[in-house]
């Protein structure tokens, strides 16, 4: 009898905790999800939807290696999305020096090769160089990824990363932080902690003029604009202690006698350990075998990995994840008409961290005079950077008003709310982008095409929709057979190409 008692009263015990463990874990989660909603509403009131801009870098830090172009995240339509943008030109042995964000990032390479490393806390060090002795090493750290252009590269909020040009060109990279994302714990200003160096401020907080100049007056009598790294605010002797360094080394980790800025030259070579390059064939084709081996390497890891997570029952890790996708190269192209050009889109399906950083992006290429079809965003914010080339661009809102019709060109950017009608048409240079989308598994909805939602209607209900007869509207249905990308209509193949016309 007394067994039982104490099995039933533990039961009891443990019954009682469940349901008050619920019960605070539903408190908690209907407490945060009524911050996000406020916040969210917070947000929302910047959004200005009645005109869309072309944005163009507001802010440029020129650095001893390199270039940092910002656009001004206090803009409306940056607010709106919940984002902020900045574009990072590296010189060759240029070397961006380390530091975090509060929001997590989405980087594209533009150009160039180059290396990146992120640090994620509670992963292994796999990385490392021995001595002699095979219970010493010289150095050892965790992975450092080869990126090229048109690789996608991803940063979680909080980790810190370095980027390095180890190429003969200059690394051009456009970065998107989300800073309305549940990993930012902060405001929605974009901040970030440099971890060395005595860096210039990359973006400015929302002040009013008069705090604007008392600001800048302050900074023309210390006679620098820049801000400080981390361990600035750190005394000397603290910082010896804690690193068990002399004193010396401690006052140059604060970085103050320091005015190379946000991206520094390497002298000579920067020395990290990597895998050995194989022999044959030239360095550049070499290098890009090897990456493309490389990553799908790691896609048959990250598979097996996530087929046993699905065995067990366990979540899967961050670092067994991929932090990089090429959705650059053209024989990767999800959507390709000769006459037209070509799409790449990557999710949280194709690129799992993607999940944890709830973004998705595409890459468009639009050959002379080509159009993308008209279509609208389902579920997320897009912003679409120009990489080459211009387009006609028109934008159209909910009352079925004009926000945006102009040409979009190069280094130029425009945000399309979620839900508004966009089209492209390129011009006679053609047309390249890439798009950020505020969401992990964004998806569109063409309104023209073999799949957009007029070829999904019956074609009664095309033809009482817009009166017209039942043969009209069935031409408006089926006379395209193509996806998103339309070639040159014959008129303008004709303007194109008048010698051949004749």
């Amino acid at each position: 009898m007394g067994t039982h008692r104490c099995l039933s009263l533990s039961l009891s015990l443990s019954l009682c905790f469940l349901v008050l463990f619920n019960a605070c874990l539903a408190t908690d989660q209907d407490a945060n999800s009524h911050r996000r909603f406020s916040e969210g509403q917070r947000r929302y009131r910047h959004c200005r939807l009645d005109r869309l801009d072309a944005l163009e870098p507001s802010n440029r830090i020129e650095a001893e290696g390199g270039v940092i172009e910002i656009w001004d995240p206090n803009h409306e339509m940056f607010e709106c999305a919940g984002v902020a943008i900045q574009r990072y030109i590296i010189d060759p042995n240029g070397l961006l020096l380390p530091q975090y964000t509060n929001a997590p990032r989405l980087i594209y390479i533009e150009r160039g090769r180059g290396l990146k490393g992120v640090v994620l806390p509670g992963c292994p060090e796999t990385y490392q160089e021995s001595q002699q002795s095979a219970q010493e090493f010289r150095d050892r750290h965790q992975k450092i990824r080869h990126v090229r252009a048109g690789d996608l590269f991803a940063v979680p909020a909080g980790s810190a990363h370095w980027s390095y040009n180890d190429g003969n060109e200059k690394l051009i990279a456009i970065v998107l932080l989300d800073v309305s994302n549940n990993a930012n714990q902060l405001d929605f200003h974009p901040r970030t902690f440099y971890l060395a160096g005595n860096p210039e401020e990359e973006f400015e907080e929302s002040r009013s003029d008069r705090e604007r100049e008392q600001r800048r007056g302050q900074s023309t009598r210390k006679g620098s604009s820049n801000k400080n790294n981390i361990f600035y605010a750190y005394d000397d002797r603290v910082l010896a202690e804690i690193f068990n360094i002399n004193v010396e080394t401690a006052r140059k980790l604060r970085g103050e006698d320091d005015y190379r800025r946000n991206i520094i030259k390497v002298e000579g070579e920067l020395e990290v350990i990597k895998p050995p390059r194989s022999h044959g064939g030239s360095r550049g084709d070499e290098r890009e075998w090897e990456e493309e081996q490389e990553e799908e390497r790691e896609r048959e890891r990250e598979h097996r990995q996530r087929r046993r997570w699905a065995d067990n029952g366990l979540e899967e890790t961050i670092c067994s994840l991929r932090l990089k996708e090429n959705i650059g190269d053209a024989s990767r192209a999800d959507i390709y008409t000769p006459e037209a050009g070509r799409l790449s889109s990557t999710n949280s399906h194709r690129f799992p961290i993607l999940r944890w950083l709830q973004l998705s992006a595409e890459r468009g290429v639009l050959y002379r005079n080509a159009m993308y079809v008209p279509h609208w965003n389902m579920n997320a914010h897009s912003v679409i950077f120009v990489t080459r080339g211009r387009a006609r661009v028109q934008v159209v809102d909910d009352r079925g008003q004009t926000v945006y019709d102009g040409e979009l060109q190069q280094r130029q950017l425009l945000v399309v709310p979620q839900n508004f009608g966009i089209v492209k048409k390129a011009s006679e240079e053609g047309f390249e982008w890439v798009s950020f989308k505020t969401n992990d598994q964004a998806m569109i909805t063409p309104l023209a095409g073999r799949t957009s939602a007029l070829r999904a209607f019956p074609v009664q209900v095309l033809a009482s929709a817009y009166r017209i007869s039942t043969e009209e509207a069935r031409r408006l249905k089926f006379n395209r057979e193509e996806t998103t990308l339309l070639p040159p209509s014959m008129s303008s193949a004709r303007r194109a190409n008048p010698v051949e016309a004749m």
